[in-house]
């Protein structure tokens, strides 16, 4: 375990890391994240931004305050994980609204004139659908539902595999805050028993 000592002294390194002042290099920066280490097994180049990335990950690591090289990793991993399971829900969201406008286009072929511009109207809302009112109405649960069947009736059943890549997501976040747990707990046992052997007044001395 790093001593006080360390910690301090990587604590005042990184305040006098400037980091990069040139476009140039600032550009390159932002890719550090795709390019390599773990968050370039985390974003998905072309579809997240590396940026978005770099400051949840901060805030995780600043919820954690991780104060070992072990610790650090444990952290990383879980705003990984996290990240993940943050873009599962992104991904059934998208299988929803996928699904409610096929059916919408479908019933709109079959329907000309005002009363397609009805039925779309009330499947999607312009300016906000089913899946992002905070409170659905009848209609938009019934709509949801049937999205819902839909997705379990195709053969790839997406809905159900994505449960299982959060099941597993999860698994692992919860293994991590375990270790950590015990990480920190046997830390802290370590330093009250270094306090008590020096502090006890019942511990035996000897004089030369």
């Amino acid at each position: 375990m790093s001593s006080l000592k360390q910690i301090e002294a990587n604590r005042l390194n990184a305040l006098k890391s400037t980091g990069p002042r040139t476009e140039e290099g600032k550009r390159r920066s932002r890719c550090n994240a795709i390019r390599h280490g773990l968050t370039a097994e985390t974003i998905i180049a072309g579809l997240e931004d590396p940026e978005d990335y770099e400051s949840f990950e901060a805030t995780i690591i600043a919820d954690y305050d991780p104060t070992t090289a072990v610790e650090r990793e444990l952290v990383l991993r879980l705003a990984s994980l996290l990240w993940r399971l943050r873009r599962a829900t992104g991904i059934e969201t998208a299988l929803f609204q996928s699904v409610m406008q096929q059916s919408a286009q479908f019933q709109s072929k079959a329907i000309s004139g005002a009363t397609a511009n009805l039925l779309r109207s009330q499947v999607l809302p312009p300016d906000k659908s089913a899946l992002n009112s905070s409170n659905p109405g009848p209609a938009q649960k019934k709509q949801i539902a049937e999205s819902f069947l839909r997705l379990n009736e195709t053969p790839s059943n997406p809905i159900a595999r994505l449960s299982r890549y959060e099941h597993v997501l999860w698994r692992q976040a919860r293994q991590i805050l375990i270790t950590l747990k015990s990480l920190r707990s046997r830390s802290k046992t370590g330093r009250l028993k270094g306090q008590h052997s020096v502090l006890d007044p019942r511990r035996p001395l000897f004089f030369r």
